[in-house]
């Protein structure tokens, strides 16, 4: 019976859920934050696929021009070209492309790695739990970007080292958020119910609390996002991120820096890209932040 009345109040919150989830994007600020996400998003997928826009191709005697210009050969530059005379872009998309590839990839490993060790260490309770927050409060005592810093220079600067290593320093907030969760789930009376059933620790944890402790580790993980493409982008400015002739937004500000009293356009623009990108995605977090559901809905 307990088990009966929980699959009808998670299907009922499920609906819940659903409702509030496009009232929160009633809000105009929302609703536009949104469209420009997707817009950034759609021009990074779609841009550096277009054969008229290589950006790779150098042509120095159409170097730095302003957008909107057209070169001798006759084409368009909508944001012009950089001091190798490439257009900047298919190397923006580009770079936004890549930093939301590495972004997302780091989300997914601090995601999973957190919320396992979190599980474990709620349910398990005792040396092990101790061992798990004496960890995370180990790593949460070295500055981030110092630690960041120090672990891509001795491994080295890969696009697969970079969502490795940030993901591996990120893993804390999922864990000690699962841990609550866990801590509040595991007495409640469906988590007894499945006991008394003779479900095994594995069962439990897997089937009844972790879908119900999962959602905040979700929206933890959509506002981690934006964390993430800023570190990737300072990481890339410091010459220790996306290696050349890969396009980076870190490493396209660094070079734009030089220029920026001649031709500002090649500093501004990507920093304008990663700032779309960060304010969007916080914007749209925030408003499933704003109308989630409280935690611990009981599933069967």
């Amino acid at each position: 019976m307990v088990l009966s009345q929980a699959s009808v109040s998670l299907a009922g919150a499920r609906l819940r859920g659903r409702l509030l989830a496009l009232a929160a994007f009633r809000s105009p600020s929302r609703l536009a934050a949104a469209c420009l996400l997707l817009l950034v998003v759609g021009v990074a997928v779609v841009v550096p696929q277009l054969p008229s826009f290589d950006p790779y191709t150098q042509r120095l005697g159409d170097r730095t021009l302003g957008p909107l210009a057209v070169d001798r050969r006759g084409e368009l530059h909508l944001l012009g070209t950089d001091v190798l005379g490439r257009d900047l872009l298919s190397r923006v998309a580009l770079a936004g492309r890549t930093s939301l590839a590495i972004a997302g990839s780091a989300v997914l490993v601090s995601l999973v790695v957190g919320s396992m060790l979190g599980l474990v260490a709620g349910y398990a309770g005792g040396r092990v739990e101790n061992l798990i927050l004496g960890l995370a409060d180990i790593q949460l005592s070295v500055p981030r970007v110092l630690l960041l810093i120090a672990v891509v220079a001795v491994v080295g600067p890969s696009l697969v080292n970079l969502a490795l290593i940030l993901g591996l320093t990120s893993w804390v907030a999922y864990a000690r958020v699962i841990r609550a969760q866990v801590l509040s789930l595991r007495e409640r009376e469906f988590v007894i119910a499945a006991r008394a059933l003779g479900a095994s620790p594995g069962r439990i944890v897997l089937r009844h609390i972790l879908p119900n402790a999962f959602g905040p580790a979700l929206i933890l993980a959509a506002t981690d996002l934006g964390q993430m493409i800023i570190l990737e982008a300072s990481l890339s400015y410091l010459g220790l991120g996306v290696q050349p002739p890969l396009p980076s937004w870190g490493s396209m500000i660094n070079e734009g820096q030089k220029y920026l009293q001649s031709f500002p356009w090649l500093m501004v623009l990507p920093g304008t890209a990663i700032f779309l990108v960060v304010a969007g995605v916080n914007f749209v977090s925030q408003a499933f932040t704003a109308e989630r559901l409280p935690a611990g809905t009981e599933t069967a």
